[in-house]
């Protein structure tokens, strides 16, 4: 290996490559499940959702930053017996939301989940109101996408406090897409993770965290009862120890949280 790192660089690390050397970097990423963006197959969310729901009875999934549904409604589609506990704040896709499904399983909430309740500014674009990119940071909307925002003012609420309220003692899966404040959700179910009631995270982890300032070691650390994996197209591959060079990459990808002895598939 080392040889062939040598060699490589002897050969290639000059100016006239730097175009050549950046393709190969950007293809390299998505053999790791990074940038995979396209649709849910190539991502690797659907394979992913496929496998994990097989003849799973009766079990809770929470989507956190639900949209207009379409992850929870994958869920149900692939398995109808599924619990669905969808948290949306922005009112325009809470409103799709709410549409989205038509199932006694299906509870959708008009709230927003971080690690304190308050009422906060959500952002999103002043020309396409109601995106699937609204977020908690203004820097999301203006500075990552280059746009000028508008604000809703929304309520929060910590999920440790619903599960109570509503008698969830376990929790099969747990979705987080809330545009860079994932880190602030789990912060407000520490003693869920800990005590492994909750089996599986799907959390996204890109360019958004840079607005938040959440590093990929911040969630390494707050799951070290969990192994984590990034989704591929048609598996998922296992992050076997963190190193900044192959873990800090702030660019879409899926990251799934295994609880340790727990076989998802089996």
């Amino acid at each position: 290996m080392n040889t062939i790192i040598k060699v490589y660089r002897f050969l290639f690390a000059r100016k006239i490559f730097y175009k050549l050397n950046k393709f190969l970097f950007r293809c390299s990423l998505s053999g790791l499940g990074i940038l995979n963006y396209e649709s849910d197959k190539v991502s690797g969310e659907d394979s992913f959702l496929r496998r994990y729901l097989k003849n799973k009875k009766d079990v809770v999934i929470i989507d956190v930053g639900a949209n207009v549904g379409n992850y929870s409604k994958k869920v149900m589609e692939i398995n109808s017996s599924a619990i669905v506990y969808a948290f949306e704040p922005h009112p325009k896709s809470y409103t799709k939301l709410k549409m989205a499904i038509k199932s006694e399983n299906f509870h959708p909430i008009n709230s927003a989940v971080s690690d304190h309740a308050e009422v906060l500014a959500l952002y999103d674009y002043e020309v396409l109101d109601g995106s699937a990119h609204a977020s908690l940071y203004q820097d999301v909307i203006e500075n990552i996408h280059h746009e000028k925002s508008c604000k809703h003012e929304v309520q929060t609420i910590i999920l440790s406090e619903f599960f109570s309220a509503n008698n969830i003692s376990e929790v099969g899966l747990l979705k987080i897409d809330t545009e860079g404040n994932e880190l602030k959700v789990l912060m407000g179910i520490t003693e869920f993770i800990e005590s492994g009631k909750i089996r599986l995270i799907h959390f996204e982890f890109n360019e958004m965290n840079v607005s938040s300032k959440v590093y990929f070691r911040d969630f390494w650390n707050m799951l070290s009862n969990y192994h984590l994996y990034r989704l591929l197209p048609s598996g998922m591959i296992k992050i076997e120890n963190y190193r900044p060079v192959y873990c800090e990459l702030f660019a879409y990808q899926n990251i799934v949280a295994v609880l340790k002895d727990y076989d998802p598939f089996g």
